[in-house]
């Protein structure tokens, strides 16, 4: 009996004892970089921007009450200064954003860490055009949360008015990325202002409907929220990109980790903070122990 009260007690303690940490995957078959953006009041993650190559992973620690967004780069080159530029998803010309927000277009995750016992809010947003297929996947403390996100590839079918086509490199002449309908006409019917800023006059158009069609879980519009929000309380996001890549493992579908914790696929990479420090099992034992008698 006291075996399984402690069970049952040990995600609370291990929540306690951890922030929620952001496990970045690049399934890719080429570098990314990945950029982090805080919200209004939130303090920056440890790294604002990183490179990170095909198979690689990166745990970044959080804090409660976190909130902001993560989204990958492509086509990025950087001199030994860190300056630069991405062809998707630039964040003024650096390799740490360092409070700049990514160039439209770009897939966004989006997401507000609840504090204590609140729930999480997190989302993965394409009000802002696609650049790469994204999914989050949440290990929740008390139980299962949804994945949400984008592994459908749109530059594919991308309408050819919101292309953006690759210059130099690799990637010239090919669609890198896909505009929203706002970024590439600038009207209010499309970026849901002027008098279209309420969810009654802003509808989907055709162009968000292409985008919901291919992603039903990711945000299409900006009042697309009553298919796109997700709650949970988790301890760990996992954030993978390209998902579906052949180096995705694809016996349970496209939301399966495209790695083990044990690292057997990938290089997984840690960034350390006091937060990482679990409490020992002798001290959790001691706690629940005094919980009861």
């Amino acid at each position: 009996m006291f075996l399984g009260v402690f069970l049952s007690f040990l995600p609370l303690f291990f929540y306690s004892s951890h922030s929620c940490t952001f496990t970045i995957t690049n399934n890719c078959p080429y570098t990314i970089w990945p950029g982090t953006l805080a919200g209004s009041g939130t303090p920056p993650l440890p790294t604002t921007g990183f490179e990170l190559d095909s198979g690689q992973s990166v745990r970044i620690p959080s804090v409660p009450g976190w909130s902001g967004r993560i989204w990958g780069r492509t086509g990025c080159s950087f001199d030994a200064l860190g300056a630069g530029f991405c062809q998707t998803g630039d964040c003024g010309g650096r390799l740490e954003c360092d409070g700049n927000g990514a160039t439209p277009p770009a897939s966004l995750f989006e997401i507000t860490l609840g504090e204590g016992n609140d729930q999480d809010f997190y989302d993965v947003s394409l009000v802002d055009g696609y650049n790469l297929p994204l999914v989050a996947a949440p290990h929740g403390v008390y139980g299962a949360c949804n994945a949400t996100g984008c592994a459908s590839d749109l530059n594919m079918g991308c309408p050819k008015e919101l292309q953006v086509v690759g210059g130099d490199g690799g990637a010239a002449g090919r669609v890198v990325a896909c505009k929203s309908a706002c970024e590439a006409f600038r009207l209010d019917q499309y970026c849901c202002s002027g008098e279209f800023a309420n969810p009654t006059t802003c509808r989907p158009s055709f162009y968000s409907t292409i985008f919901k069609r291919a992603c039903p879980r990711a945000y299409s519009y900006a009042f697309d929220d009553g298919t796109s929000t997700f709650t949970c309380k988790a301890y760990d996001y996992q954030i993978i990109f390209c998902p579906n890549s052949q180096r995705a493992k694809r016996s349970e579908g496209p939301f399966t980790p495209p790695f083990n914790e044990d690292g057997a696929e990938g290089k997984v990479v840690h960034m350390v903070s006091s937060s990482n420090i679990l409490l020992p099992l002798p001290m959790l034992i001691f706690l629940v122990v005094n919980m009861f008698f």
